[in-house]
């Protein structure tokens, strides 16, 4: 059994489908989405659709990004904001009156269930963004860390620059990570950086490589450190903007 991680989808739901036939899923597998489903491109609720019906054949683990919390508040209450709407959030209400599901209890719950991290049987830690807490991400102090903190991904950066023992004295000290064999995040592209495919720094993958611009969506498998690409996004919706 393998245990692959998927990156943000934003709505590709054309690159999902492309990728987990590249990896050639099977039911064996265990999947751990990191999270931001929705808001992109214009197949959001089709997005959800899928990830609710492999939950039926794989185990799956669902992470709570940023974008969903948007969304699952407005499914839930209708509940919009001019942030939200201005970065995919029209894109996402247009793809659920479009595709009939708006009225699907199941994608409500689906947002409601979401988990804010995910701690493996190795002691590896799974979550959108990142946490703040020098105690570990189960003393996070404010819950919307998790989905919106870049400040352990900028610390994994410097940490890999830096030596051991100068960071032991300063205040970007590697202590976040050391609680954990591994860290894996979204919510960064790691095309801000040039780069298309996954970024290791220190102990920490981030797995976002910006399939919700220019970029590809993202599988890899966390015991091998293999990984499959989809096609750039703007290439398989060509007459879209995605959130650029």
């Amino acid at each position: 059994m393998r245990t692959l991680v998927i990156g943000d989808i934003h709505g590709g739901y054309k690159a999902l489908l492309q990728v987990l036939k590249r990896a050639e899923l099977t039911t064996e597998d265990k999947l751990i989405f990191l999270g931001d489903y929705v808001d992109g491109w214009s197949e959001s609720a089709e997005t959800i659709q899928k990830l609710i019906d492999l939950s039926v054949s794989n185990e799956c683990i669902f992470i709570r990004g940023n974008h969903d919390l948007w969304c699952g508040l407005w499914l839930d209450k209708g509940a919009t904001n001019p942030v939200w709407l201005a970065h995919g959030g029209k894109e996402t209400i247009n793809s659920y009156i479009q595709s009939g599901l708006l009225a699907d209890n199941s994608h409500k719950q689906f947002f409601k269930d979401l988990q804010n991290y995910y701690i493996d049987t190795e002691n590896r830690l799974f979550l959108h963004a990142g946490f703040t807490s020098m105690h570990g991400v189960g003393k996070e102090e404010y819950e919307s860390n998790y989905y919106w903190d870049r400040t352990l991904w900028e610390a994994a950066l410097l940490a890999d620059k830096v030596e051991e023992k100068t960071l032991e004295d300063m205040l970007t000290s590697p202590k976040r990570f050391n609680h954990y064999k591994e860290i894996y995040i979204g919510h960064t592209p790691t095309t801000d950086y040039k780069i298309e495919t996954p970024i290791k720094a220190y102990n920490l993958l981030n797995i976002d490589t910006g399939a919700a611009f220019t970029g590809k969506l993202t599988i890899l498998d966390i015991d091998s450190k293999e990984f499959w690409q989809s096609d750039p996004l703007t290439s398989l919706y060509p007459n879209e903007k995605g959130r650029n």
